[in-house]
């Protein structure tokens, strides 16, 4: 596929240039051109790259300017994504992407896994203002990202600076007393460019509810109650800068800081007035690429310090939890003999965390991993081969998988996939409470054997893919609830999940656009005990639908959004029932100014009020709104 397109882009060039091609009744033979790997897009942290023949959704951030959405609510539509509520905006939001676990389901900052000690990764700790793209893989993704990769993986990818100068802002008001902010500025700094963001939002997170104090009596009279303790508050900043060095380097370099306070409602039954979590968030990484003909070398340093404070509630007088991690990758990418592209890879890490138990555990993580992208058939038949090596603490891991892509007439694709992902227990499963979540040390790792294919078809305007998946857990790790307020992981002896996936998106003009999916899941716990014996796992909903569509010239624009999903149960035994949800939004933007860009839009959220509940049981939030003004001002940007 490289080779026939460097081909083609030869000889677009010949005939821009006016070569007499034509004119010649013989046939001119141009060479291959073999273009270097782009610097903008590295190759550890795209998994376009890394996995070609995945199913991968990307989320633009900049489509979704100005409709107060956090970075849990840009993932909700993607296929195959179901969005674990812990409450309204600010509150713990995790997802879980075919049928994996929240922990099973890898969260990557610029290609660096953010899954630390506790396994699964809340989206609301990830400030939306920094996102410029989400990248969600789905599928085992072991082979090429490591442990933790059981259902996907999710790529976060933050703004970078582009050419000439910018300085922007945007300020959003809405329900619930929220109020969010950002303001930066992009340019040439010192021969490169660069970007400063600054961000902050807060909530007190109060609304009413119906709440039915005796549900064995019948007829009996409900309440009115309201939803305390569960305000929000976050701030943040994100530097970035990005160029050449000698030796045909280029250099990203990257700094990030937030803290987060937030209450915690507890449950619908027990609610606590008193319990509280803060915590603060610093990383920082560098990432030198050197592309060459036919390839590029890539390497990357980092290092996280991640610091969580509970207080009240079960926590009594306090509980403090330090992770400290850092490591270092390094990755070749070469094209060889025109039809091959292997890929190899290395990386060592630490981690560390200090808690109130005293047992501080810590360990050492080292990874090797190689790939190849053989190309049959002038392309048309893609393989792509990859295994992996991965030592996490204690635990070993190995992760194959095989990849086929096959190009076919009239703009369709044939996409399939097979291949082993694992997953370590991670420290805070092991030894540490989280809040509500109760820990065990008997747990044991995971492993998960999958397999996908899908058929796709693409025009100029339009795209449709419909697909099917199954995967096997084995000691699959998932936590189970139990009244009124605490929740345990265990490992189930082995769970499947199948479902299908469809999904499509169409832009027939530049004033309209559409795009839906559809997933359909179905999930069996394996194990012995009659009592759980091939019933549902829970938090799995086995239908979710999601579409939207947006049209109108800048000035007055317009979306609509619905975003449904069926009922799930909260236990092994199905005795406890999450009901059906669906919400409906709607937003209307205006660009009042070109130059400077000033734009005025108008969110509402959930517009037909529809009643629904967060994982513990407790009342989300009804029906809200949200007015955002965004200014801009460009300054010799092409």
């Amino acid at each position: 596929m490289a080779k026939r397109r460097s081909q083609l882009l030869a000889i677009g060039l010949a005939l821009a240039c006016g070569l007499p091609a034509a004119a010649s009744d013989k046939a001119v033979e141009l060479p291959p051109v073999l273009v270097p790997l782009p610097a903008d897009e590295p190759i550890a942290a795209a998994p376009s790259r890394r996995d070609p023949s995945g199913a991968l959704s990307v989320v633009e951030a900049e489509e979704h300017r100005g409709e107060a959405k956090d970075t849990a609510e840009l993932l909700a539509a993607a296929p195959g994504v179901v969005l674990q509520d812990l409450g309204g905006m600010g509150q713990s939001k995790s997802l879980s992407v075919r049928g994996a676990s929240s922990n099973g389901v890898l969260v990557l900052l610029d290609g660096v896994p953010l899954n630390g000690a506790g396994g699964s990764v809340d989206l609301a700790r990830i400030p939306a203002a920094v996102i410029d793209r989400l990248e969600v893989l789905r599928g085992g993704a072991g082979a090429r990202y490591g442990s933790g990769g059981l259902g996907g993986a999710v790529n976060v990818v933050t703004r970078k600076a582009e050419a000439g100068a910018r300085v922007f802002g945007e300020w959003t008001q809405g329900s619930a007393t929220t109020s969010l902010g950002e303001v930066g500025a992009a340019g040439d700094v010192a021969g490169g460019r660069g970007l400063l963001l600054l961000h902050g939002g807060r909530s007190d997170g109060r609304f009413t509810y119906r709440f039915d104090p005796q549900p064995a009596l019948a007829g009996n009279p409900w309440e009115t109650r309201m939803r305390e303790n569960n305000a929000a508050m976050q701030g943040g900043a994100l530097l970035a800068l990005h160029g050449a060095l000698p030796y045909s380097l280029v250099a990203d370099a990257t700094a990030e800081a937030s803290a987060e306070s937030r209450g915690l409602a507890g449950t619908v039954q027990n609610p606590s007035t008193d319990a509280h979590q803060t915590s603060s968030l610093g990383s920082v990484g560098l990432r030198l690429t050197r592309a060459h003909e036919g390839g590029g070398a890539e390497g990357h340093l980092w290092a996280r310090r991640d610091q969580l404070d509970l207080s009240g509630g079960s926590f009594g007088p306090g509980f403090r939890q330090l992770e400290l991690s850092g490591g270092g990758e390094l990755e070749l990418e070469q094209f060889l003999a025109g039809s091959h592209r292997l890929s190899v890879s290395a990386s060592v890490a630490g981690e560390a965390l200090t808690e109130p138990t005293g047992r501080n555990p810590g360990w050492a993580r080292a990874s090797a991993m190689a790939s190849d992208e053989l190309l049959l058939f002038q392309g048309a038949l893609s393989l792509q081969p990859s295994f992996r090596f991965d030592q996490t603490g204690p635990f070993t891991g190995l992760s194959p998988k095989l990849g086929a892509t096959v190009t076919l007439p009239a703009g369709f694709e044939v996409r399939a996939n097979a291949g082993q992902a694992h997953r370590a227990p991670s420290f805070l499963e092991l030894y540490v409470q989280q809040g509500f979540l109760l820990p065990n040390d008997g747990l044991r790792p995971e492993r998960a054997l999958t397999a996908d294919a899908a058929l796709a078809h693409r025009t100029r305007v339009t795209f449709v893919q419909v697909g099917g998946f199954v995967s096997r857990y084995e000691d699959l790790i998932s936590y189970e609830y139990y009244p009124p307020s605490l929740a345990r992981p265990y490992n189930f002896a082995a769970a499947q999940v199948a479902g299908l996936e469809a999904e499509g998106e169409a832009h027939p003009r530049p004033w309209l656009s559409a795009s839906a999916s559809y997933t359909f899941l179905s999930s069996q716990n394996l194990r012995d005990d009659p009592r759980y014996y091939l019933k549902d796992l829970p938090y799995r909903p086995r239908h979710k639908v999601a579409a939207r569509i947006a049209a109108g010239p800048s000035w007055a624009r317009a979306h609509a959004e619905l975003l449904a999903q069926s009922e799930q149960f909260r236990n092994r035994t199905e005795t406890l029932v999450l009901p059906a949800r669906a919400f409906v939004n709607l937003g209307v933007s205006s660009e009042l100014l070109a130059a400077p860009r000033l734009t005025a839009s108008l969110e509402v959220k959930n517009l037909l009020d529809a009643s629904s509940e967060d994982l513990s049981g407790y009342p989300l939030p009804g029906r809200s709104a949200y007015l955002t003004l965004a200014a801009s001002w460009d300054v010799g940007r092409p």
